[in-house]
């Protein structure tokens, strides 16, 4: 479940929508648990469940009007931060976990490469359980997770050297 409540608070960046939208990914997986294949994975079945009702969500928002509350409006205009109770446990978690400079890092990366690199280096998928979850062919996930490594490689690198790590790998020879 935490897991999942990850992967939802990286596609949505509010707790709020990130439990809402894990509670109806069990929903929707009890209501079809007749469909889940025995033998298969289960994990990778929910996140499939789950990324397909972030998409149906999205969807529907993007289609309703935008609702403003007033008592955002009226904090902000006096300069105040508004954060619901509890908000901050997903994302201290998060930065807890990985550190402020890759937490930085990950969050600049586009979605499509931050969602690969998430379930391939922190929840472990196989390429074929990414390819399965994210409705991506197989070529496109090895292709993005190779592309969003670099990129994460680029972006730390200065950290990485800071903190007394060096590139061990060989440098071409530039003729």
């Amino acid at each position: 479940m935490e897991a999942l409540k990850a992967f939802a608070y990286h596609l949505t960046y509010q707790e709020d929508d990130a439990e809402d939208l894990v509670q109806e990914t069990y929903l929707k997986a009890h209501k079809f648990l007749d469909h889940y294949v025995l033998g298969t994975n289960a994990k990778a079945w929910l996140f499939k469940i789950l990324k397909n009702a972030y998409i149906n969500s999205y969807r529907k928002k993007v289609k309703m009007p935008s609702r403003v509350d007033m008592e955002d409006v009226m904090a902000f205009k006096e300069n105040e931060v508004v954060r619901s109770p509890g908000s901050e446990d997903l994302v201290s978690e998060q930065e807890n976990t990985l550190g402020d400079e890759v937490t930085l890092a990950m969050n600049s990366l586009s979605d499509e490469f931050r969602e690969i690199i998430i379930l391939s280096d922190i929840e472990d998928f196989s390429y074929e359980e990414i390819a399965e979850i994210t409705g991506l062919p197989l070529g496109t996930v090895r292709s993005r997770l190779f592309r969003a490594r670099n990129e994460l490689k680029e972006k730390l690198r200065t950290y990485a050297e800071n903190l007394g790590f060096e590139d061990k790998r060989g440098k071409p020879v530039l003729k």
